[in-house]
């Protein structure tokens, strides 16, 4: 998939009432939803730096390039990456969370 496209799936999924909920993840990485998300970041684009790249008042920024993830993401990980609560950040250019 293109970045366009993952981000307009993560815009499609957020907006989806109910959203995806953590429970519903067969075979959790985690019992922790973020530490969920990080493991499954990590697997799709590994990385040597810190998964947290910034923080900004109650929300962090994950250190994956969307450019990268984009065509080795599934639409099942998006959901689970919405259902840990991740989303794509306000400038378009990566994934951050609330926290």
């Amino acid at each position: 998939m293109t970045v366009e496209e993952l981000t307009d799936l993560f815009d499609d999924i957020n907006d989806e009432s109910p959203w995806p909920k953590f429970e519903d993840i067969e075979n959790p990485r985690h019992p922790r939803p973020d530490m969920h998300a990080m493991l499954l970041l990590h697997e799709l684009v590994p990385g040597t730096m810190d998964m947290v790249s910034a923080a900004e008042h109650d929300q962090i920024f994950f250190d994956v390039s969307l450019e990268a993830l984009a065509p080795v993401i599934t639409e099942e990980q998006v959901r689970e990456l919405v259902a840990c609560g991740v989303h794509t950040d306000e400038y378009g250019e990566g994934l951050s969370s609330f926290v």
